[in-house]
């Protein structure tokens, strides 16, 4: 599909502050990184895949087209850089994937058949509770 480690070459990151609980550690530690990856100067994507991304991927992007991965799980800026690469693979390897047209099944002629049959015989049962009429 893709040369994963062209593909990483590709990517800027930016580590800052993690927001959130933490005590003391959090207010001098950068651990949460983001992961910047712009898919239309991609080498390493062709034409076709960054038309599939750039659709499948439209309410992530920004106006110019780049794609925003955050991680702020541990507090270990590698083990979040690792994270986020992982799941910016995973989320790649997931949108390009083509979808094959479904091909709609007739129903069979029996089966339409053995569903009114059945439909018949309710309706015969409920039809013969009722009371005769008293003419």
């Amino acid at each position: 599909m893709f040369n994963e480690d062209s593909l990483l070459k590709e990517l800027e990151f930016k580590a800052i502050r993690s927001s959130g609980s933490g005590g003391q550690h959090v207010n001098k530690v950068s651990s949460k990184i983001e992961l910047y990856f712009n898919i239309e100067e991609s080498l390493v994507l062709s034409f076709e895949q960054k038309q599939l991304l750039q659709l499948n991927l439209k309410s992530k992007l920004t106006k110019d087209s780049i794609l925003i991965l955050q991680c702020d799980e541990t507090r270990s800026q590698h083990r979040n850089k690792e994270l986020v690469i992982r799941r910016f693979i995973n989320l790649l390897e997931n949108n390009l994937i083509v979808q094959e047209n479904r091909k709609p099944t007739k129903i069979p002629k029996s089966i339409k058949l053995k569903r009114l049959k059945a439909k018949r015989l309710v309706a015969d049962k409920k039809a013969n509770r009722k009371k005769p009429p008293l003419d």
